[in-house]
């Protein structure tokens, strides 16, 4: 699968990969323009100024009709009931055994209308999901490739909406749809004050057809900022450094909301949803295996599926994620450990066949600045 502004990626010579059965940039290692590029250089202007994300391969499904948010909280490990129309949700779609299909972003026009952005590749099965169990007055549409997905993170995110035309007063997690004043013959697009790289931001969602056009208005007023055009790679030593999950690395089908640490995103209080009742055994009886956070001591760089062994040698777990952080310039990890595994605890990772010291540390690596 391709985005809308595909073409675009490869005239800059981005470099480019699979990414849930979508071909998306990786980096842009040329830079943009007048400006150098690489993972680091647009990691660091997202935390210091902006930078600009082409993430259409994330997943677009509506579910429309009467009951249609009642009908979605019953399966989603959140309460929808603590929204409203113009907010949005992190949210968790998990199986009968407590396993997460995908974590995603449910956003409410209102009761009867629900908008949802799974990851790229389970869009098609939480679409299935819902469309094999919705009554007949409630109609489940996957439209992954109605809307294209740009997000715009960082301390100046603002500033490219404002030279947009566009002067939005949101709170984190909200959205609205608009036109854009000084481009009306683009017609509207869906503005949420939402990010994966915990800084402040916007992603904005245009219509398919009109994405590259927008795209194109975009990159030159990131570029009058000193920003960058930023790939997936960047997207990824953010996340890791805000402590963020990403599916398939710490939740899964295998890893429970439990065991990631996203008790916060799952309300056993409700009266339904699927898999309840094997989270709150889960949780009643605690979790094998726990979620921390690991900043080295030393100058080795943790990556997935590195054993994590404690200062016997012994082996407590795996690193679910690690990388090189370009603000705190060391290697950090998410990990799944024992659960007798704290904050404080000195570890050691078997870094291909080097053992390097770590320590468990309280996610975030760096301050959040969302809001």
């Amino acid at each position: 699968m391709k985005s809308p502004i595909y073409d675009w990626h490869l005239s800059t010579s981005a470099k480019m990969a699979d990414f849930g059965g979508w071909e998306m940039p990786i980096e842009y290692p040329k830079g943009v323009g007048k400006f150098p590029g690489g993972t680091l250089a647009e990691h660091l202007a997202v935390r210091e100024r902006v930078g600009i994300f082409d993430v259409s391969h994330l997943g677009k499904v509506s579910v429309k009709g009467a009951g249609a948010k009642e009908f979605v909280n019953s399966y989603v490990s959140n309460d929808l009931n603590r929204i409203s129309a113009g907010k949005g949700q992190y949210n968790l779609f998990c199986n009968e055994d407590g396993g997460v299909i995908d974590d995603l972003i449910i956003y409410e026009y209102s009761g009867d209308d629900i908008f949802i952005i799974p990851n790229a590749a389970n869009c098609a099965k939480v679409a299935a999901d819902l469309q094999e169990f919705a009554p007949p007055e409630i109609v489940v549409q996957n439209i992954h490739q109605d809307y294209g997905v740009f997000a715009v993170q960082g301390a100046l995110s603002g500033d490219v909406l404002k030279a947009l035309g566009l002067d939005l007063n949101l709170d984190y997690m909200s959205f609205t749809t608009v036109a854009l004043p000084k481009y009306p013959q683009l017609g509207e697009l869906i503005i949420a004050r939402t990010g994966y790289s915990g800084e402040f931001g916007y992603e904005l969602l245009p219509k398919w057809s009109s994405a590259l056009e927008i795209w194109k208005i975009l990159t030159p007023i990131i570029a009058e900022l000193d920003g960058r055009v930023c790939g997936l790679g960047a997207r990824d030593t953010l996340r890791t450094e805000m402590g963020y999950p990403l599916h398939g690395h710490e939740l899964s089908l295998a890893i429970s909301p439990i065991q990631a640490s996203a008790n916060w995103a799952v309300v056993l209080t409700k009266e339904k949803f699927r898999g309840k009742a094997a989270l709150e055994l889960e949780r009643a009886a605690g979790p094998e295996r726990i979620m921390r956070a690991l900043k080295s001591n030393d100058r080795g760089i943790p990556r997935p599926e590195m054993k994590v062994l404690n200062q016997n040698g012994e082996e407590i777990g795996e690193v679910t994620s690690g990388t090189f952080s370009p603000t705190l310039k060391v290697g950090i990890a998410l990990a799944l450990l024992k659960p007798e595994y704290k904050v404080g605890d000195l570890v050691q990772i078997d870094v291909r066949g080097r053992l390097s010291s770590a320590t468990i540390v309280k996610a975030p690596f760096v301050p959040s600045k969302v809001n």
